[in-house]
């Protein structure tokens, strides 16, 4: 039985990360900055941690076989230090205290947006370089973060993995989804571009079985050490028609409303522009990174996750929008 810490263990993905890795028989600690108790609830062991504190995460780390480190900031906002001191420091804490405590293995959670090019119809893989210039901090950060850990890995010292997975969505989802929805049903969300966007997405389970599977090839000699996959249901969906299922599919009106891909990247440069002159923690209506996301076709291979990981999604597409449909329901109905 492997001794397992997984930073942010009470987030979307985390939670069925923790869960998978259990019902494998392994001993699952979570680590988040504030406390969980439904996790508390399932049986998981929590402890509180500030993953940017070097000396926290030194003590928080001792005695374990292996960290799954998933927590960090996601968002738009056009401030860079909260990015860079959760992402990349809290990152680095994260490699010096498995260093320092003889950890075995390390496994990242990244983002495709590392090495995201605009409007590519290939199929994007693992070779594609990191760009030169990032539309957000978001990705520069986790970028760092990401070529750090690959470059911790040494075998004897330290094995590290980084597994990208791409628009992560399912049941219990407390970000995408509800941000989605809310917009949706005050009118506010609109088509960027044409509407025909191709787009990988990642139904949660899948991602977290990534996980489980490079905790279980994550050895001396494995192709995988210092390697970074990237991780879908390897069956790209037309966006707006996926996002226009999951809103009808909770009874709100179709999207149908269009705006321009150059005029939603024109207002994302005025908002930037007037977020960060006035220094706006908020994230703002529209970016550049956000217009490119919604607009564009980005779709990713999994053949070497398939190959290295032993990697296929086992929840579809369509089977995922029915667990989904189908959560959202329930929850609606125990709210009323």
């Amino acid at each position: 039985m492997n001794k397992i810490l997984i930073t942010g263990g009470g987030g979307f993905l985390g939670r069925f990360v923790a869960r998978q890795l259990r019902d494998l028989n392994n001993d699952v600690t979570i680590l988040g900055r504030s406390p969980y108790p439904f996790m508390e609830k399932e049986g998981f062991k929590c402890i509180q941690a500030d993953i940017c504190c070097p000396d926290s995460m030194t003590k928080a780390l001792n005695g374990y076989d292996e960290v799954h480190h998933i927590a960090s900031l996601t968002g738009i906002s056009v401030i860079r230090e909260p990015f860079y001191r959760i992402n990349v420091i809290g990152t680095k804490n994260i490699i010096d205290a498995c260093i320092k405590n003889n950890i075995g293995k390390l496994i990242y959670t990244s983002s495709p947006s590392v090495v995201y090019y605009q409007d590519s119809n290939k199929p994007i893989t693992e070779d594609t370089p990191y760009p030169e210039n990032f539309l957000s901090y978001y990705p520069e950060t986790k970028a760092i973060a990401e070529k750090m850990v690959l470059e911790a890995n040494q075998p004897g010292k330290l094995l590290t993995v980084s597994l990208r997975p791409h628009l992560i969505w399912g049941p219990e989802d407390t970000n995408l989804i509800p941000r989605l929805l809310q917009r949706a049903s005050s009118g506010k969300l609109r088509i960027v571009g044409k509407g025909n966007n191709l787009v990988d997405v990642t139904y949660v389970t899948n991602a977290a079985k990534a996980h489980c599977l490079a905790s279980e090839k994550l050895k001396v000699g494995s192709p995988i050490c210092g390697n970074a996959y990237f991780i879908t249901n390897d069956e790209p969906v037309r966006l707006w028609d996926f996002i226009n299922k999951i809103v009808t599919g909770v009874g709100i009106k179709k999207i149908e409303k269009k705006i321009s891909y150059s005029t939603a990247k024109s207002l994302g440069i005025f908002f930037e522009f007037i977020y960060s002159l006035f220094k706006i923690s908020a994230e703002p209506p529209m970016t550049r990174f956000l217009a490119s996301q919604l607009a564009t076709t980005h779709i990713y291979s999994c053949e070497k996750a398939k190959t290295d990981l032993g990697y296929k999604p086992e929840t579809t597409v369509e089977k995922g929008l029915v667990h989904l449909l189908d959560y959202l329901k329930n929850s609606k109905s125990k709210h009323k």
